[in-house]
């Protein structure tokens, strides 16, 4: 055979040349071209038979005519292309998604995603610049060195049907440790208070701990359903936005139809531990507004879309060149409508000048029909009020100020009202019965700026309104010392949270995050007396969510600790998902050169669970050939990476007390304390 890189140049030159055979971007669509092979495609076929090296290599002379080599064209597919699932190794028993065919079997899961679960290589476009590899060039007939921008290797694996019960079971839980005032200490048994249990109406027996959980998100959401199914109030989560611009460690760019199967595996099992009254808050922005709205239509019951705003957008005045973007989106859904509860909040505003009539003596003159209007500037004149001081009169004053407004449908009784009151050009008034009077004033309807008039949290009087669904309100800018950790340009601000929290939820009910970043949800919740779920696969390092939380615990000023005044205390719980071939993944991305790779492979053939197909002798004396070591670095990984069982990426936990996977008593304590019901 011709060199591959060579054979493999030409081969893709002549597949672009067809039409829909490539993606806009470039991409050979592999499993199109599998699908026009399998049915000799005349067009295909011509373009092939055309290039004299094609044509030696994969067609067989007979009398005056050529037969295609079907098997051995798609084995070169599969070996030399980049959605490459080392086929000629595994066998076809677990599918691939390809960024150019749709899922249409909703049972299929896709487990692996872009680094966040833990199979990319984990480069960032803007941050990491260029990949170096090798090209063959064909006027020199010699490879050399060429550079291009970095794009991610994706390995996004379909499971079959008949494998997700054993992916989705529940799993062993490693290295557990409570945090509290006095530091950390092993944690073998987690608390179940009765008490709170029966006030927030749970089973008695169920966790009051708050957890933050270390592993892929997904796999820790199907261990959670044994404990906390249908007993979340609220989920919060602000997942990767699909831009390739975060400044989370793994890149979120990747395609819409990757991004949507990625949320919908994860909304899914959201909605069976949501409580029937329970709602989900999604953060987005509008990448893919639209799209996730479309999707969380068909999983939740809708119930409406805020407008959140971020910035003032001068930052990002190069990036839009049309209009900087400063706002996002939270969706807000219901897991059943008509069981929704939801809690009006009020905001401070500014005095509304259309309420611009004042009653001078209403304060005296009981009889309404004396009352004396002048007009609210007139009164601001004659007592020497600057606009600074405005509010606080407004406030004092404010069942003395008015507006006269016109409404569409009045009653008869109040219809009569305004007709009298327009007739005697002064005032009259419409008596309900058990309810409160309304006044008219020629020929008009009275609405009192008292109505504006509330107390704030911290106890003052302001003019306040109701919440709506613009949130323009919130300082985004300037938050990066919340906490006492840092993520650019990805950390959602407390008051955002607290504000969030609030609305949907009780003291002691239970707040899920599982894309938890740097913890903003957790703390918000410590500091708001909710019990938390937090799930996040990265570590921050000293910017992690339980450096954060140990922080909250010994009393962070920052955020809203002033306005719910935060004094320190409680405690949080951390474990980890115990890894199996998750080490091994590990493993492989560490490996920095391919003589790592191949001195690593007895250690995975031994230790960990190759997919059962996998041929071992064949397969090493595959990674020897000049073929293979010519290959990028990346691309060996994401062989080796194959070659792995992906149902056992994580411990069981009916396997909790097989030797093999190394877990101490501690952990095997822990984790049957944890599923106490199993």
């Amino acid at each position: 055979m011709p060199e591959t890189n060579a054979l493999k140049a030409t081969i893709e030159n002549l597949l672009k040349s067809i039409p829909n055979l490539a993606t806009e971007n470039g991409e050979l669509k592999i499993n199109k071209i599998k699908e026009e092979v399998e049915n000799a495609n005349p067009q295909l076929l011509e373009v092939l038979l055309k290039n004299k090296t094609v044509k030696k290599e994969f067609f067989t002379p007979v009398l005056d005519s050529f037969i295609f080599k079907t098997r051995e064209f798609k084995e070169f597919l599969d070996f030399s292309f980049a959605c490459n699932s080392y086929s000629k190794y595994l066998g076809k028993k677990i599918g691939l998604y390809f960024a150019d065919e749709e899922l249409t079997d909703k049972t299929e899961v896709v487990l692996n995603f872009p680094f966040k679960d833990c199979v990319l290589e984990g480069g960032q476009t803007k941050e990491d610049g260029l990949d170096t590899f090798y090209k063959f060039n064909e006027k020199t007939g010699k490879y050399e060195d060429a550079t291009c921008k970095r794009k991610e290797i994706f390995y996004n694996q379909i499971l079959a049907r008949d494998e997700i019960d054993s992916l989705f079971s529940p799993k062993a839980f490693t290295n557990a440790k409570v945090y509290d005032k006095t530091g950390q200490k092993p944690c073998t048994k987690l608390n179940r208070d009765a008490e709170i249990n029966k006030k927030r109406g749970l089973d008695e027996n169920t966790i009051t701990d708050n957890l933050i959980i270390k592993g892929n998100n997904l796999l820790a959401l199907h261990s959670l359903k044994e404990e906390f199914a249908g007993k979340v109030k609220l989920v919060y989560i602000d997942p990767p936005y699909n831009t390739g611009s975060d400044s989370f460690s793994y890149n979120d760019n990747f395609n819409h139809s990757s991004w949507l199967t990625f949320m919908k595996n994860r909304l899914e099992i959201a909605k069976e531990l949501l409580k029937d009254d329970g709602a989900i808050f999604v953060q987005c922005d509008d990448n893919e507004q639209a799209y996730l709205q479309i999707l969380m239509n068909e999983i939740f019951d809708f119930i409406q879309v805020v407008t959140i705003k971020m910035n003032e957008g001068a930052a990002n005045e190069f990036q839009n060149p049309f209009m900087p973007k400063n706002c996002e989106y939270g969706l807000l859904y219901a897991k059943n409508y008509r069981c929704r509860k939801y809690k009006p909040l009020w905001i401070e505003r500014k005095y509304d000048t259309a309420y611009n009539k004042f009653i001078i003596n209403k304060k005296e003159e009981k009889d309404f029909h004396k009352w004396e209007v002048k007009s609210v500037n007139e009164i601001l004149k004659e007592r020497n009020i600057e606009k600074e001081n405005v509010t606080d009169f407004v406030i004092e004053n404010a069942d003395c100020i008015f507006q006269g407004i016109g409404p569409k449908e009045p009653g008869e009784g109040l219809k009569n009202a305004m007709e009298r009151s327009k007739k005697s050009n002064s005032w009259d008034i419409y008596n309900r019965e058990n309810k409160e009077d309304i006044y008219t004033y020629r020929g008009r309807m009275v609405r009192f700026y008292s109505k504006n008039i509330g107390i704030t949290k911290n106890g003052k009087k302001a003019i306040l309104k109701e919440l709506g669904s613009l949130w323009s309100d919130i300082k985004t800018t300037g938050i990066a010392p919340e906490g006492g950790v840092t993520l650019k340009n990805a950390k959602k601000p407390e008051m955002l949270l607290s504000r969030i929290i609030e609305m949907l939820s009780e003291e002691n009910d239970i707040v899920l995050d599982f894309h938890l970043g740097s913890g903003t949800t957790a703390a918000v919740a410590h500091k708001m007396n909710r019990q938390y779920i937090g799930i996040e696969q990265l570590d921050y390092g000293k910017n992690d969510s339980v450096v954060r939380l140990k922080n909250v615990i010994n009393g962070d000023t920052t955020g809203i600790s002033k306005s719910v005044s935060w004094q320190g205390g409680g405690s949080f719980v951390y474990f980890e998902l115990a890894q199996k071939n998750q080490k091994a993944i590990a493993l492989i991305q560490n490996c920095s050169t391919y003589e790592e790779l191949v001195n690593l492979f007895e250690e995975l053939s031994k230790k960990y669970f190759l997919h059962y197909n996998v041929k071992i002798n064949e397969f090493l004396k595959e990674i020897k050939l000049p073929r293979f070591k010519e290959l990028p670095l990346e691309k060996q990984k994401e062989m080796f990476c194959r070659m792995l069982d992906l149902n056992q990426l994580y411990v069981n936990f009916s396997d909790r007390n097989d030797e093999t996977n190394n877990l101490t008593k501690d952990d095997i304590t822990f984790t049957q304390d944890f599923y106490s019901s199993l």
